[in-house]
């Protein structure tokens, strides 16, 4: 009756009649309160004849009353106090409260969050003069929010500044659930909810200009911002329910419209194992000598490990008086004198039964020079005759490499070989200095012929 007599009047109808479906009686009108209005549902309800008329959305800091009574209005002093404005009712706090959050009903039940300076959350319930639960943090907090029953808190190291972490607590058994390391410090933070796709995540502005989406400790999606953010929130913005608004330190506003085509996939960036690692292998059943070898392991493992460290000894000592052997001997290619320090290394060249052997000598010294050197031949004379068995060095500067050059013939025709033994000697000293033992090839000339 009324829309027939003023078409052109805005009408509005209100209430709590859920026993009533309006979309059937009043097919036109639309209803605009979206929002949760008693924990998850929504009671209240209103309807209009116009269009986009209004836009509703939850308001943080007040505690939601039975439907149809206003809402209650929470006040933070910095006397650690709160105090509610419609009864005038007080809640002491330890410490001065920073940041807090409202959920319930006032005249039902309600719980509110609070962070505080001391670096504790504190919840408040009903009918509480004093907080009846506190989280400790390891640091002060910088950003709470809650996602259902759990509030995710993040914090900031004060000793260092260089990294933040991100806590989720439950606030009834104060369990930690999960923690991240995050690349910057955390400057706020914000809830991202989205009910007709499912989604209840987090976002967390950071130092490093940048907004990482969260759900739970999987990381979804990350905005760089040509600033740093100061402020988040998300929710219904004109016409798009999924508005991004940020405030950078700059003083800059950014409005981001999330696309309705968007599917968020968790990326948990949290360092661990490879994938591969889980991977179980193909391990082969144990056999009976595996048992066996196992079983006398572990009834004899401590004789096997005595007997296994005096043959570890032994083999140690054997080395130590072979090496020492070589060096009283001078049975090693280089020498061990500190006064005259000497390398040499032979190549022997050619296929017999003449071969060119060239011995390398050089002065390993850092600046002094050696002289007084030469070199002499010890080997059979029924197998070789060596051209120069005997030569004197000239003077050995540090550093370089002087070749010294002779050939040796193989006067046998056997088709054996033997072993010659070069010396290095110094006209003052009856020991050498240095001694190679060079293995003549086979001469295949005389076993050709």
């Amino acid at each position: 009756k009324l829309q027939t007599q003023h078409p052109n009047a805005l009408i509005i109808t209100s209430g709590d009649f859920n026993h009533v479906t309006m979309n059937k009686v009043l097919p036109t009108f639309k209803q605009y309160v979206s929002c949760p209005t008693r924990e998850e549902r929504t009671l209240d309800l209103m309807y209009d004849n116009i269009k986009d008329a209004y836009i509703s959305s939850p308001l943080s800091g007040q505690v939601r009353s039975q439907p149809g009574s206003p809402q209650t209005l929470l006040c933070a002093s910095g006397e650690e106090e709160a105090y509610d404005h419609k009864d005038c009712e007080e809640m002491s706090l330890p410490g001065v409260p920073t940041m807090m959050d409202v959920t319930g009903q006032f005249d039902v039940e309600f719980r509110i969050t609070v962070a505080c300076r001391n670096g504790s959350i504190y919840i408040l319930r009903r009918e509480s003069e004093k907080p009846k639960y506190c989280i400790e943090l390891s640091s002060h907090p910088v950003g709470l929010v809650r996602v259902g029953k759990n509030v995710v808190v993040g914090c900031t190291d004060e000793t260092s500044f260089t990294d933040s972490d991100l806590n989720l607590s439950d606030p009834g058994g104060f369990l930690k659930l999960w923690k991240i390391i995050l690349p910057a410090p955390i400057t706020t933070m914000a809830s991202m909810d989205l009910p007709n796709r499912g989604l209840q995540a987090i976002l967390v502005g950071l130092a490093n200009c940048q907004v990482q989406l969260y759900r739970e400790k999987n990381l979804l999606s990350t905005i760089r911002t040509p600033d740093m953010v100061t402020s988040i929130c998300f929710g219904r913005y004109g016409r798009e329910d999924g508005t991004l608004i940020m405030t950078t330190k700059g003083g800059g506003l950014m409005v981001k419209i999330l696309k309705r085509t968007a599917v968020f996939h968790d990326r948990d960036s949290a360092p661990g194992p490879p994938l591969a690692q889980s991977v179980r292998l193909n391990v082969p059943k144990k056999t009976k000598l595996y048992v066996d070898q196992t079983l006398r392991e572990r009834e004899n493992g401590l004789a096997m490990h005595r007997v296994f460290h005096m043959d570890l000894s032994r083999m140690r000592l054997a080395a130590t008086r072979a090496y020492v052997k070589a060096l009283e001997s001078s049975l090693t290619p280089m020498s061990s004198s500190v006064s005259e320090p000497l390398k040499m290394n032979a190549v022997v060249q050619g296929l017999g039964p003449s071969f060119k052997l060239t011995l390398n000598v050089q002065n390993t010294a850092s600046c002094r020079p050696i002289m007084n050197l030469a070199i002499s031949f010890l080997y059979d004379n029924n197998l070789y005759r060596i051209r120069k068995p005997y030569m004197r060095i000239p003077l050995l500067v540090p550093g370089l490499i002087y070749p010294f050059e002779t050939f040796v013939e193989c006067t046998s025709d056997k088709g054996i070989s033997d072993i010659i033994k070069v010396f290095v000697l110094h006209e003052e000293k009856s020991l050498p200095l240095l001694t190679a033992h060079i293995n003549m090839p086979v001469s295949e000339g005389l076993m050709h012929n």
